[in-house]
């Protein structure tokens, strides 16, 4: 590769990594293509995008502080999991994978900026994931609505059952 391309896929995974909520590092030694093929794509059901790119260059993605914190991560070969939606989605499909394959080590992440270990990483796995979360989100707002008109029904129902009652009363009375 030239180093016009190096520079071009740099700054891509550059402004990948920066528009990303959650990055996830992993070691993908001894996966075959296949496994690494259905890892790319149980992280693509999660709205993220498994890249590998050389060392030096995810370094350079990150700024300051945070890449020297990164450098005893990228000691080996790492893919890189960059997510722009469901941080938990994604942390769930990575730690699915991993139990089902061990070759794929998680080695740590970067949440918003800041750096998290694995064991953050698997907190965040048992989350529930964004469709999940709409789901319950969405079962609430429809129960208000439910609840209101239950209500409102109740209403002329009990004015209905307490002319019955008076009619009744009336006939037996007469």
């Amino acid at each position: 590769m030239k180093r016009a391309q190096k520079k071009v896929v740099a700054e891509e995974f550059q402004a990948g990594v920066q528009s990303s909520q959650a990055v996830f590092l992993t070691d993908y030694r001894g996966l075959t293509a296949k496994q690494m093929t259905e890892l790319r794509m149980a992280l693509s059901r999660a709205g993220s995008r498994l890249k590998v790119v050389k060392n030096r260059l995810a370094l350079r993605a990150f700024e300051g502080e945070m890449a020297n914190h990164l450098a005893p991560i990228f000691d080996e070969m790492t893919a890189v999991a960059l997510t722009q939606e469901d941080v938990a989605g994604a942390a769930k499909a990575l730690t699915e994978f991993a139990k089902a394959n061990e070759a794929l080590k998680i080695k740590g992440g970067v949440l918003e900026g800041k750096l998290i270990s694995i064991a953050e990483i698997k907190a965040l796995s048992s989350l529930p994931s964004r469709d999940e979360l709409l789901a319950q989100l969405l079962a609430v707002w429809a129960a208000v609505p439910t609840g209101f008109v239950r209500v409102l029904n109740a209403l002329p129902s009990g004015w209905v059952n307490v002319l019955d009652a008076m009619r009744r009363k009336k006939e037996g009375g007469e």
